[in-house]
């Protein structure tokens, strides 16, 4: 299984997609610290996508130090990332996130209110 799904209805392209189910997996902690994800060509597989996206998204998930690859081991979520962010920095980031989030209900048709409702309901396990 998939430690992320992609949705081909979803507009969104697939490198995007992936590189947000990864963040998300990380920060909701289904990928801890030391975790190791799947090899690029496994995801490619188990995700049916070309695995040069999935290689583009480790990349790009290595160069901002979410995760670390060792060579002939593998990647796996960096255990220092969080000592080695300042929390600044973090709130950067998360207002960047905040912005791209209710960028993409505005444009699905979701108010702002909504959703808030369906991440309350979410995190209550509603859905």
């Amino acid at each position: 299984m998939a430690v992320v799904s992609i949705d081909t209805r979803d507009p969104t392209p697939i490198y995007a997609q992936l590189e947000r189910g990864l963040r998300a997996a990380v920060a909701t902690k289904r990928l801890r610290p030391g975790d190791q994800l799947p090899t690029v060509r496994q995801l490619a597989v188990d995700l049916q996508v070309n695995a040069n996206t999935v290689a583009r998204v480790y990349a790009e998930l290595e160069r901002t130090g979410v995760i670390e690859t060792k060579r002939g081991v593998g990647s796996f979520v960096s255990a220092t990332r969080a000592q080695a962010h300042s929390s600044l920095q973090h709130e950067r980031q998360l207002q960047a996130f905040i912005t791209r989030v209710l960028a993409d209900a505005a444009a699905a048709g979701f108010t702002a209110d909504e959703l808030i409702a369906g991440l309350r309901a979410h995190r209550q396990g509603g859905t």
